[in-house]
């Protein structure tokens, strides 16, 4: 298995913050157990790393909301993310599922992986790890996480 940051955010994701939280409040013991699952340091250092980042960047208060008709990938963006991811996102933010500011922290993160490719799949879990940060977004939580485990997604009306 090629390691990358993104593997180490799903075993986190899966096995500590979303079904055991308490066992979060301790980095050095979930370091530790990262390496003990097989990961190397390094990945787990960077996947530390994105995940304080992620919590720096939590709204404080009220923040102007962005406003525009139409959000351009740069080309560091375009030569990164799979078009489909492209898409995704965007239909996030046009049903509503994202706000234009989730979008862009969910693009910066998603730049942070350190991937040559962020694909649609690899997009989702970023999607998911972001909106379980943000408060009062429970219910997009709860929609992306049935997109991501449903067999047969049910589309956003």
């Amino acid at each position: 298995m090629k390691e990358s940051i993104l593997n180490v955010l799903l075993y986190l994701f899966e096995h500590y913050i979303y079904d055991q939280p308490d066992l979060v409040q301790d980095p050095d013991t979930l370091q530790n157990n990262l390496i003990q699952a097989g990961f190397s340091p390094t990945e787990v250092s960077k996947a530390f790393v994105w995940l304080e980042t992620l919590a720096q960047d939590r709204p404080q208060g009220s923040i102007p909301k962005l406003k525009g008709p139409m959000r351009l990938f740069s080309a560091a963006e375009q030569e990164r993310f799979d078009p489909n991811a492209c898409g995704f996102l965007m239909f996030l933010e046009h049903n509503g599922v994202i706000s234009a500011e989730q979008r862009e922290l969910v693009i910066d993160r998603a730049m942070a992986l350190d991937q040559d490719e962020i694909e649609l799949d690899d997009l989702k879990w970023v999607v998911l790890m972001v909106l379980f940060n943000q408060p009062g977004s429970e219910a997009a939580f709860a929609w992306m996480e049935s997109q991501i485990f449903a067999d047969d997604p049910e589309p956003v009306h």
